[in-house]
This record gives C-alpha cells, sequence and structure tokens, in this order.
C-alpha cells in the first residue's frame, strides 16, 4: 500500500540523514518551535505547526519505527515498543509502569493502544461544581467539541450511528467494524439481560479504505504495533505528513535539560549515541508521557528557577491519575477465544455519571475486552489466592481453559490528589538524570468505585452464562502531573497548554488534565493538541505582526 511505502522512505530517510541534521545543531540552528516527544499530543502539533509554514523540530527519544520490519504477530517480540527505561514506584498502591502505558519511538503509545477512541462527557470537566470531588477544569466540553470532531474526521474513527451516552451521540465519520467478537457479542447480550445499554466501541481503527490505508482484517495484534496500518498512530498519519510539511524528526534522541536565561526557554539539550546536541527555538512544547514531562521539568531547575521550570506553583508533578482497571476474567461452558479480533469491540458506561446512592463519586467505562494467551497467563500470574501467587502447575491447567474465557476491563475515574506525585530519585540513570520515582496510593472513593466495578462485572460474567474465575488488579494510562488552570497559583498551565512563568514554553498531552474522567483519554489528548496548536500559531503571528 501507498501508506506502507510512505512510513518505510520517512524512516529510512531520517535514519540515512539524521546525522547531517544532528550537525546543525552544534552551531545554533533554531526553529520556530521545538516540540519534545512524537506521541498523541506531539504528532498532531507538529502536522499542525508545519501546515502553517512554521519550521518545525521534532526530538522523540525512541526509534523511527517501521511497521514492516519492527512489528510483528508476537506479544514478547514487541514489548521494544512501551518505555522500557527504570521507574521507581511507592505507595500504598505502586503502580505498573513500562510497556502498559507509555510509549517509546515516533507515534508514542498510539503505536500499541487498542484504538478506544471516546469522547469526555460534560460532567467530567465540572466534577467540583456538580459531584463536589476533584477540581473543575478552566474549559467546557463546548469548547473541546470543535476539536474532537476535527481529529475523528483527520483520522476517519469508525463507530456506531448512534453513541447512548454523553453529549456526542454519534454518528462517527465511518460505520462500525463488523464483525464484533464472540466476548463482545456475550458482554452485549448480558448487557440486554441485566437493562443496561450497551455499545459497539468508537475505534480509531478503520472499517473501510482511507487516505491509502486498508481496513482492520481482525488480524488482533493492536497492542503489539498494526502491521497492515488498520489501526492510527502518529507513526503512520500526523508525523509523515508533518515531514510532507518540512518538519524535521530527530528519533533515537534524548532530551536531558532545558536551558533558560531567566525569563524564557532557550534550548533543549539532548544526546544522541553518547554526543550532546542543543536545539534552539522561538517556541517550546513538552509533549512527553506524564512520567517523562514533569521529571524533565524538575531536573531543569537552575537558580532562575530553583524548584523547577513551570512550577511556581508546586504543582509540577502532583495530582497524578492513572484509571483504575481491574480485569474480570470468567469461564464459560462454551469456547470464547479472546484472542478473536481487536480488543477491544464493546463497552457500556451505564455507571458513568454519579448517583449518590451508589455511596461515590463518578463512574466508569466496563469494556468486553480480548486478550492474547501471554498476557493472560502473565496477568493471572500476579493474582494471590490464598497469598500464594498463582503459578506452575495451577497457573498451566488454568491457562488449558484459555479459549473458554471472557474478560471484562474496568475504565475507573480516580480522582487527584496532590499526595500522587511524581519526584527525584536520588539513583541516576545513564544520562545522570534523576530516575523517576512515582508515588501512587487509592482514595476511599476510588476504592468504592472499583469494589463497586466488580460487581457489576460478575454479574455481567454470570449473564453471559460463566463464573467469576479471576479478578486482576490493574491501572491503565495515566493523567496530571502539569495541570491546566486558571489560576497560577493552583495549576502549572493555562487553558492552551501555555506555562503561567515561562510564556515561551507550552506543555500538551495527558499531564495536563485536570480530572480523569471514566474514559479512554487518547481523543482527548489529540483534540487539546490541536486547540493548543491553533493558540501557537495565532500567538505567533500577532507577535509578528
Amino acid at each position: 500500500m501507498e501508506n506502507h511505502d510512505q512510513v518505510t522512505h520517512h524512516s529510512n530517510h531520517y535514519l540515512g540523514y539524521r546525522s547531517k541534521q544532528l550537525d546543525k545543531r552544534k552551531y545554533g540552528d533554531e526553529a520556530d518551535v521545538c516540540i519534545v516527544g512524537a506521541g498523541a499530543a506531539g504528532g498532531v502539533i507538529a502536522h499542525e505547526l508545519a501546515k502553517a509554514g512554521l519550521r518545525v523540530v521534532v526530538i522523540e527519544a525512541g526509534p523511527f519505527w517501521n511497521p514492516q520490519t519492527d512489528f510483528a504477530s508476537d506479544e514478547l517480540a514487541t514489548q521494544k515498543l512501551g518505555w522500557q527505561d527504570t521507574r521507581l514506584v511507592n505507595g500504598k498502591n505502586p503502580l505498573k509502569l513500562g510497556k502498559n502505558n507509555s510509549g517509546r519511538g515516533v507515534g508514542g503509545g498510539t503505536v500499541h493502544f487498542t484504538g478506544v477512541f471516546l469522547r469526555f462527557h460534560e460532567s467530567d470537566f465540572m466534577t467540583r461544581t456538580l459531584d463536589g470531588v476533584g477540581e473543575d477544569w478552566p474549559i467546557r466540553y463546548e469548547d473541546l467539541a470543535p476539536y474532537y470532531e476535527k481529529i475523528e474526521r483527520e483520522i476517519a474513527v469508525s463507530g456506531p450511528k448512534h453513541f447512548p451516552w454523553g453529549a456526542f451521540k454519534g454518528p462517527y465519520p465511518y460505520p462500525v467494524r463488523e464483525p464484533i467478537s464472540a466476548n463482545s457479542i456475550l458482554f452485549r447480550e448480558a448487557c440486554e439481560k441485566l437493562g443496561y445499554e450497551s455499545s459497539v466501541a468508537p475505534l480509531a481503527i478503520l472499517s473501510a479504505p482511507f487516505d491509502g490505508r486498508p481496513p482492520c482484517i481482525n488480524r488482533g495484534f493492536c497492542n503489539q504495533g498494526c502491521m497492515p496500518n488498520a489501526k492510527y498512530s502518529g507513526l503512520i498519519h500526523h508525523i509523515p505528513k508533518a515531514i510532507e510539511q518540512g518538519a524535521e524528526i530527530l528519533s533515537d534522541c534524548m532530551v536531558t535539560l532545558i536551558e533558560t536565561d531567566g525569563s524564557k526557554v532557550t534550548s533543549v539539550v539532548f544526546d544522541h549515541d553518547g554526543q550532546e546536541y542543543r536545539q534552539k527555538a522561538r517556541v517550546f512544547v513538552l509533549a512527553g508521557f506524564v512520567v517523562e514531562t514533569p521529571r524533565l521539568l524538575l531536573h531543569s531547575a537552575n537558580h532562575h528557577f530553583p524548584n523547577g521550570l513551570a512550577n511556581s506553583s508546586g504543582w509540577v508533578g502532583k495530582a497524578i491519575m492513572p484509571h483504575s482497571s481491574q480485569d474480570v476474567y470468567g469461564k464459560l461452558e462454551e469456547e470464547v477465544r479472546l484472542y478473536k479480533g481487536t480488543p477491544v469491540l464493546a463497552l457500556t458506561q451505564h455507571f458513568y455519571e454519579t448517583e449518590p446512592n451508589r455511596g461515590f463519586a463518578r463512574g466508569y467505562t466496563l469494556n468486553a475486552h480480548g486478550v492474547r494467551p501471554v498476557a493472560m497467563a502473565s496477568a493471572i500470574a500476579t493474582e494471590r489466592k490464598d497469598s500464594k501467587l498463582v503459578w506452575g502447575s495451577e497457573l498451566r491447567e488454568i491457562m488449558l481453559d484459555y479459549n473458554y474465557y471472557a474478560r471484562i476491563t474496568l475504565v475507573g475515574e480516580v480522582l487527584p490528589d496532590p499526595e500522587n506525585r511524581v519526584t527525584l530519585a536520588d539513583e541516576k540513570d545513564e544520562y545522570g538524570m534523576p530516575r523517576a520515582q512515582v508515588s501512587f496510593s487509592y482514595g476511599d472513593n476510588d476504592i468504592k468505585l472499583i469494589n463497586h466495578a466488580i460487581s457489576q462485572m460478575d454479574e455481567l460474567i454470570q449473564a453471559m452464562g460463566g463464573k467469576t474465575e479471576h479478578v486482576i488488579d490493574d491501572t491503565a494510562h495515566l493523567m496530571g502531573g502539569c495541570r491546566m488552570g486558571d489560576d497560577p497559583e493552583r495549576s502549572v498551565v493555562n487553558q492552551f497548554g501555555q506555562s503561567h512563568d515561562i510564556p515561551n514554553l507550552y506543555i500538551a498531552g495527558a499531564s495536563t488534565f485536570v480530572t480523569s474522567s471514566g474514559s479512554n483519554p487518547t481523543n482527548t489528548v489529540m483534540a487539546l493538541a490541536a486547540r493548543t496548536a491553533e493558540n501557537i500559531i495565532s500567538t505567533m503571528k500577532q507577535r509578528e505582526a
């Protein structure tokens, strides 16, 4: 396909000419905008700014992947797509970090995400006003709605004609993908038995040809990188389009320091193959992961900014929020075959909004979620039964019945807590940077929500005709750490992602989230990125005028 050749061409081109580009940095070469991170947010912003005629340089820590040679139908071989560098964790509920939540390489986490593409609800932006918990965002759903639509059309999101929950009721640009998996069919039938509405999931996965890319063939290795390129990723869409508009991508380049002159950012320092380089620019955008962005800001402290950059409020690194993501595995009498089809093909948001009689605030999404054998075995191996890990012959006996298991996964809202945070550890990495220390503990409301969700998942498994056998504690996604707000004393950036402290420094991505919602975050990350890009373009034009 044309798009396959396009990605391969850009990958090889930039690998071949990278050394020539890097030489420029030794002599103070300046861009209009430097973006750190080529993931969901960085790709969108790079494309928008390059289209506007700005000179854009994107610096990415990981490789420029080639789907045809770097991806495989193999669960173990593609763990390299995640950020594997050591992060230190603590708290009552230490997070599992690595391949499950952050990417490393051009495309970032979009290379190995499931493709679920939900919008936040209106209530997600005003939880303090409506429910007395969390914080209100400085924007409302209406502010983001045009950007949701822009992104969904730009990448041809497939979904139902009618979506039952939230402000957006559909239709999506492309029709739903058919057929859906047995796990999803059984899930939807169970929802109907229990009186819940359910829906086929909106997905950033093609149900028909688009932009030189083929429709999904139900290969099912979405979390291992989509070789046919039916699933959206920044690697195959926004980054190649940004390159066509003149953007430069510096892959395998780890940014280690942000330099300032006391009033603005002047350059970023990065490492490539043990050599140090600098990139100067007029405007800088940090579009990294929720762990790496606060880490870089705190590490870049200097005598002008002794507590770290953009941190006069003290909120850099604070109020990180994963989604609670417990899995319930139920064993059925009939075969389900969880490997068949795209992982998530059906969901319900019946329990999304606050209902006081439940005893907790906010809510969650439940997904019919497929899984590959290695991932299932690895998850069950962490489960404790009678204070013992499930392992050896016991685990083998369970996995012999793999084809008979159904799975339901929670995407639960976790409330912001400033004690859940990213700080710097004493231990250093190979670049001399302090490693990230990530602290996390669930609050009482979070635990009540999780317990309620598990009971509902158990009821659904029973309605499928099965029995719950395994409940796995897990988290997914990660948000917060550089939250947006109107008050510079209680937030890091304004509603456009612009730092309160340093006007030419922007932050993009899930780190700017104020609350976590009960929805997968990628659509909101990309919509916010499009809005940030628009603001950067208009601000730079005003300055030039």
